[in-house]
């Protein structure tokens, strides 16, 4: 029944997807979004995986081949982990991701960019990196990392795709717009280096105050969200001589 309705949702929200090639000849960004034990290791935490996920292990694996590409590149790398206050609630989900604990690190197989001097940690308290990158002062991290490192195309990975990963892309696409980020031109969500969660119906009816939360469905959802924003959605990312028009 959910394969059916999945399928009938990409008839009626079809999303094309394309080869992204990121040009030799100019600076590209990583962004990898919430990579962290919380949300991808089974049983690390209350919005962990209870079993093993199949599109998250693949966005774990695709989100660490290209790190290594860009570091190997020496290219500048962000990686956000989403790190609560306990007195601090993210409604609607339960407590997750406190600051100190496993949870909020990287999962082990990105682990090794904390070593990495072309990668730029932030610890974030909201759904949204771009706002989570705030500081008190009015700078913002995120923003001065595209200008420091004049960055002309984004390459987004990570978690969850309908939440995190789309409300950093939104906001981004937005600074863009508005002149915010210069000299950013284009941001490139890659599919397979995304991924969300699971929730059946017949779950999240018998657990109070829990929200159904279809994987594929949302996910494509996610995707097509983010391409409504202007991103450009990629179903394969190369290295390689620069696009043409």
């Amino acid at each position: 029944m959910v394969s059916d309705t999945v399928e009938l949702l990409k008839n009626e929200i079809p999303l094309e997807q394309q080869s992204v090639v990121l040009a030799e000849d100019t600076v590209n960004g990583l962004v990898l979004v919430d990579i962290i034990n919380g949300f991808c290791t089974v049983g690390a935490g209350n919005l962990a995986p209870r079993e093993p996920n199949r599109q998250i292990s693949g966005m774990i694996n695709e989100s660490a081949r290209l790190a290594r590409l860009f570091c190997e590149k020496k290219l500048p790398v962000m990686a956000f982990l989403d790190s609560h206050h306990p007195n601090k609630p993210e409604d609607p989900y339960p407590s997750h991701c406190i600051v100190g604990t496993d949870e909020s690190n990287l999962v082990p197989a990105l682990r090794w960019l904390e070593n990495e001097t072309n990668v730029t940690i932030r610890r974030k308290d909201c759904f949204d990196g771009y706002f989570g990158s705030m500081e008190e002062d009015g700078s913002n991290v995120f923003v001065d990392w595209v200008k420091k490192n004049k960055i002309k195309t984004l390459l987004v990975v990570g978690v969850c795709t309908d939440i995190c990963v789309l409300d950093f892309v939104c906001s981004t696409m937005s600074a863009k717009n508005r002149g915010f980020l210069k000299p950013l031109e284009n941001v490139v969500v890659y599919s397979h280096g995304c991924a969300t969660f699971d929730i059946p119906m017949e779950v999240a009816r018998n657990t109070k105050g829990t929200l159904t939360h279809p994987q594929e469905f949302m996910h494509h959802v996610g995707l097509y969200m983010a391409k409504e924003r202007g991103a450009k959605i990629a179903n394969e990312v190369l290295f390689g001589a620069e696009e043409k028009a």
